[in-house]
């Protein structure tokens, strides 16, 4: 910790980071599959009485508003079902691998392409089911990429997310923000490729359409792309069963690059925002529907809709 921060603040912490280790060490005293019932189980009996559950259904309202109501229950339950899985199976990720048959990669051999060629490529993708097997494939496939994160409040917690994460390979980390962006410049310049996710509401972002309405996209991805001469590499994980995926790297994602460079910046960050629809269109379940993607004023609206009931 760089900043000093008073005694009755740390003792929170250190509690707070004793939690966590007992939750993960718990986790991992069982079968990957068991811990990952367990985490389903316990988000699909909070989720529905917490706060977060009205945001759920208000961007099922704004993303799908032609679905009935029964549909819309039945996917907000399987995401709770989704996300406590994927919390649980963060404690124990060294243990879902493409070695041990848990993951299986459709178009590895594109993998195999970019780590040969020397040049890096910017890895996007969104979170979809278990989102930290992304990361864990291209570090199995030997890729060396730079992955970016958000650190936790807790500086205690945070450092054992690293570790949990370098079980699983992912060394490289560049923290979100003005230094992380310079850590990402100097990386590529190495050859070192980048993994974003470009899913999540980014203030002053480029503005796309997305479920057919505005949101603001980070335009990231797009720009390091374009200042290094690649292209934009998606790919997208599935939950096949339990704590089992398939992960598919789609075909590349070519910037747009006519000169003129804020519009092909613009233009490129509009094919990414209709990769992620697809996406998630695809496998609704299977989305982070705990965010508020979409501006303010299009909650309040889905709020004042006649018969909205969240």
């Amino acid at each position: 910790m760089n900043e000093k921060v008073g005694f009755w603040q740390d003792l929170l912490w250190r509690l707070e980071a004793l939690a966590f280790d007992a939750t993960v060490g718990l986790l991992r005293l069982f079968p990957v599959d068991t811990a990952s019932d367990l985490g389903a189980s316990l988000l699909k009996t909070l989720g529905p009485i917490s706060p977060v559950q009205k945001v759920v259904l208000r961007n099922l309202d704004l993303a799908f508003p032609d679905k009935d109501v029964g549909w819309k229950a039945r996917i907000c339950r399987a995401q709770w079902d989704n996300l406590g899985r994927t919390f649980a199976e963060i404690a124990m990720m060294d243990r879902i691998t493409i070695a041990n048959g848990r993951i299986v990669v459709q178009n590895a051999e594109r993998l195999e392409e970019i780590k040969l060629s020397g040049r890096p490529v910017v890895f996007i993708s969104g979170h979809f089911a278990n989102w930290e097997i992304m990361p864990s494939v291209i570090n199995e496939a030997g890729v060396i990429c730079q992955m970016t994160y958000r650190a936790a409040n807790n500086p205690y917690v945070d450092a054992r997310w690293r570790k949990a994460r370098e079980r699983y390979g992912t060394q490289l980390f560049a923290p979100k923000g003005g230094d992380g962006a310079k850590e990402l410049l100097a990386g590529m310049a190495r050859g070192e490729s980048v993994a974003l996710m470009n899913d999540q509401k980014f203030n002053r972002g480029v503005s796309t359409p997305f479920f057919s309405r505005p949101v603001d996209t980070a335009p990231g991805p797009a720009r390091l792309a374009l200042r290094f001469g690649t292209v934009l590499q998606p790919m997208t994980v599935e939950r096949t069963d339990r704590a089992r995926f398939r992960v598919t790297v789609c075909d590349p994602i070519n910037v747009v690059d006519t000169g003129r460079k804020s519009e092909d910046i613009d233009a490129t960050v509009c094919k990414v925002s209709n990769f992620i629809e697809d996406a998630v269109r695809a496998r609704p379940e299977a989305w982070f529907w705990v965010h508020k993607r979409w501006p303010n004023d299009a909650y309040k609206s889905a709020a004042e809709t006649p018969g909205h009931k969240n």
